[in-house]
């Protein structure tokens, strides 16, 4: 598969003329708790050459194909993904911290992550996580059958946003890692685990029963509770914006760079 996505990859720089300067997997395949049918989720940040930013009628600044055989492809370009950053979109923090990547241009992604720990805004950060763990939890709450997956999404939601009220820092994308800051062990943690060897097993679709599965379920609805109540009155104030010629010289840095190669 990895195979499979390098050379769609490389499909996307022949058919778009761009330079893909970083690819990586995002979503569940990324977090750690992937089950066997799950798409590989491949995000990417590409350029164009430079005179194509110098146009009368600007282009199209996304690339995405259509999800195929399990693979889900898009993109994002330099300009778009740079003025994103200024505004600390969550997603994108993510897409540069992911532990799985396929491709990059290392100077041009150093650069890229200390632009983004330079604006992060973590009341912003943290209403996106809580924004993401509010629809999983609707999914699950009081259901009599339910998916695993929505489980998981809301639980690392809400404890990325633990982490952010608490380090003011962009929370790790592996949910292990959080879950070892924060639920080391303990009754709610061995019940995060029990799930998480089930969901290991089953495919996305796949439902649990709630009554089969009540006492540990029920455990991580009241850890989940906890969370949801105690989070949004905790929410820090996010500091001044940086000047925004950081975001401007870089752009035009990343560009005279891939012009010279």
């Amino acid at each position: 598969m990895i195979k499979k996505i390098k050379q769609t990859l490389e499909q996307q720089t022949q058919s778009h003329q761009v330079n893909i300067l970083y690819a990586c997997e995002s979503g569940s395949r990324a977090w750690g708790f992937a089950s066997p049918d799950s798409d590989y989720d491949v995000r990417f940040i590409y350029a164009h050459p430079r005179d194509w930013y110098v146009s009368v009628f600007p282009g199209r600044d996304v690339i995405e194909q259509p999800i195929n055989d399990l693979l889900d492809v898009g993109g994002w370009d330099l300009r778009k993904a740079l003025a994103l950053l200024y505004k600390s979109n969550g997603a994108l923090v993510e897409w540069l911290h992911s532990p799985i990547v396929y491709t990059q241009e290392h100077d041009i992604v150093i650069s890229l992550r200390a632009l983004a720990a330079r604006a992060f805004r973590p009341r912003g950060v943290c209403h996106h996580y809580l924004g993401m763990a509010n629809k999983g939890w609707e999914a699950v709450e009081n259901k009599e059958h339910i998916k695993l997956k929505s489980y998981f999404y809301t639980l690392r939601a809400l404890l990325c946003a633990q982490w952010i009220v608490e380090q003011r820092t962009a929370p790790p994308v592996r949910f292990q890692e959080i879950l070892e800051e924060y639920c080391p062990a303990g009754e709610f943690r061995e019940a995060v685990d029990f799930l998480l060897a089930m969901k290991a097993a089953m495919n996305e679709s796949d439902q649990v029963d709630r009554a089969e599965h009540e006492n540990v379920l029920r455990i991580v609805d009241d850890g989940i509770s906890g969370l949801i109540v105690g989070i949004p009155e905790r929410i820090p104030p996010n500091p001044e914006k940086p000047d925004k010629s950081l975001f401007e010289d870089a752009f035009r840095s990343i560009l005279r760079t891939l012009e010279e190669h």
